[in-house]
């Protein structure tokens, strides 16, 4: 069955970094394009980042341009999302998505991350 299981989420200071990972079976993952979303208590969830199913193209929210770096290993079907310089707001859970050219759509269910003192 498909599967996208996200992992790396914690508790860390603000300035902190973390790594998050998606690691996808049950579908084939480098057909699609991937994307992290976030979502606060209380907030709507909102895309992060995103990366083309090649790998070849990325785009991010404004608010974490230069600091959130997205990727993938295709021959280990997982995507990466780097994180720097975290800030509490951004405390969240984060969640991968995967989508393909017909509109077909995963979600993972889901890591915690937490930046605070």
């Amino acid at each position: 069955q498909v599967q996208l299981v996200e992992s790396g989420g914690g508790l860390v200071q603000p300035g902190g970094s973390l790594r998050l990972s998606c690691a996808a079976s049950g579908f084939s993952f480098s057909t699609y394009a991937m994307k992290w979303y976030r979502q606060a208590a209380g907030k709507e969830r909102e895309l992060v980042a995103s990366i083309t199913s090649s790998g070849d193209s990325t785009s991010y929210a404004d608010s974490v341009k230069g600091r959130f770096t997205i990727s993938r290993d295709n021959a280990k079907n997982t995507v990466y999302l780097q994180m720097n310089s975290l800030k509490p707001e951004e405390t969240a859970v984060y969640y991968c998505n995967a989508r393909n050219f017909w509109g077909v759509t995963f979600w993972g269910q889901g890591t915690q991350v937490t930046v605070s003192s």
